[in-house]
């Protein structure tokens, strides 16, 4: 019964954003795996890699979750807006970037990134109303923006010029429905990272067609190439801003689920407007974070050491440039540019070199298949025929998922 529900047949069949999601399609990948490969499996489609004790967390998060829990003065219901001294350690962790010093009231807590894309979408959706979100991107703000009835709009990333948006492109789909554009820096699944220059340029579009940037930096400081992460409040005084980030990626505590999301609004608009009314109201109506976790947030934010981080920046750093030079010259794989940022890279496929593989779902079914390692396939994140490789793995199991990787691609390459 499970063949005939997620067989290939089946998989080959999907062909929109729409019919997939990043975990229904890796959860499909794991079920064609080849049972009998005694080969560990090497999962490149997933950026969490805190599976592998190269990457454990910071002892001083763990000490400081311990005492948040042990201490018995997390016990209770949070506010729903979050723990007053989580929101102003976080204010005071952004503000460390920032021209503008946040406050405390800037601050609301969610439980992980997710569920602030889920806030700031539902605030804004309206009648009639559209978002822009960048192709490729991250797939959970179309569904949630479909669910609300939001009319989705989509600008591209340019691969040949390191992944920037297409300002042209954001100025034709804007209209008077339009409420905010999306960008995500580090970029996911780009592996790029936006310069100061092209952030200052996406803050003056925002401003010049009236609408509010949604940027997402759940990889923020993950930056290890030419460009420095820079936040997009910085442009706060240009055009509102609304920033979502977690502990997940920079701590590697995905599954502690500890996200907010912030306002940038030197000027007030988005108050004026009522939006941080609403952000509060809705908060009201879901439920927030572990209560122990964000009483543990001050001491996270504020006692890691930045050995801790340079050290995960160092690793990330490795493996990306393992990663770029073993596949940057597969047959049937091009890589635009070697990723600066994040724990991603993009991949194109040219489907003309093998002799029998028909799209990028086909491709990855057919590698977990025969290699033991699981690549998410592009349409997952809008780009079909496309692959998004994670390198946030352990050097030594990259390296042979990277050897298998690249002995698929030879095996099904067109013979001469």
């Amino acid at each position: 019964m499970e063949n005939k529900k997620w067989g290939f047949k089946k998989e080959m069949e999907l062909n929109t954003e729409s019919d997939i999601s990043i975990r229904g399609v890796l959860n499909m990948l794991k079920t064609n795996l080849n049972k009998s490969d005694v080969r560990p499996i090497i999962p490149l489609g997933h950026g969490d890699p805190s599976a592998f004790p190269c990457f454990r967390t910071a002892k001083i998060a763990e000490d400081a979750i311990a005492e948040a829990l042990c201490s018995a003065k997390f016990n209770g219901y949070a506010p729903t807006v979050g723990v007053p001294s989580a929101r102003r350690a976080v204010a005071e962790y952004l503000s460390q970037d920032l021209p503008n010093k946040l406050s405390p009231d800037d601050v609301f807590m969610t439980a992980g990134c997710t569920q602030a894309i889920q806030t700031i979408i539902t605030v804004l959706a309206d009648a009639n109303t559209n978002i822009l979100l960048p192709k490729p991107g991250f797939p959970y703000y179309e569904a949630f923006a479909k669910s609300r009835q939001v009319e989705i709009r989509h600008f591209n990333l340019l691969p040949d010029k390191n992944w920037e948006v297409d300002l042209d492109a954001v100025e034709a789909l804007t209209d008077e429905n339009t409420v905010a554009m999306v960008i995500i820096n580090p970029g996911n699944p780009c592996g790029n990272v936006f310069t100061y220059q092209h952030l200052q340029k996406v803050a003056e579009t925002a401003r010049k067609l009236g609408i509010l940037v949604i940027s997402d930096e759940v990889y923020d400081h993950l930056a290890f190439g030419e460009n420095p992460f820079v936040p997009m409040g910085v442009f706060g005084s240009i055009t509102p801003v609304v920033t979502l980030g977690s502990i997940s990626k920079r701590w590697i505590v995905p599954g502690w689920r500890l996200g907010w999301l912030v306002v940038n609004d030197v000027n007030g608009i988005l108050k004026q407007h009522g939006i941080i009314d609403c952000i509060m109201g809705y908060l009201n109506l879901i439920c927030d974070p572990p209560s122990f976790i964000q009483g543990a947030i001050p001491d996270i934010l504020g006692k890691t050491k930045e050995d801790f981080f340079l050290k995960i920046v160092n690793i990330i750093k490795e493996t990306a440039t393992i990663c770029y030079e073993g596949i940057k010259d597969l047959p049937g794989v091009i890589c635009p540019s070697k990723p600066e940022g994040s724990m991603f890279v993009m991949v194109k496929l040219d489907l003309l070199v093998f002799d029998d593989i028909m799209d990028d779902i086909e491709f990855c079914i057919k590698l977990a298949k025969e290699e033991s390692v699981i690549i998410l396939p592009g349409i997952s994140v809008g780009l079909k025929n496309w692959l998004r490789v994670t390198f946030a793995i352990e050097p030594t199991s990259l390296k042979d998922g990277i050897y298998r990787f690249r002995a698929f691609c030879i095996r099904h390459a067109k013979k001469p």
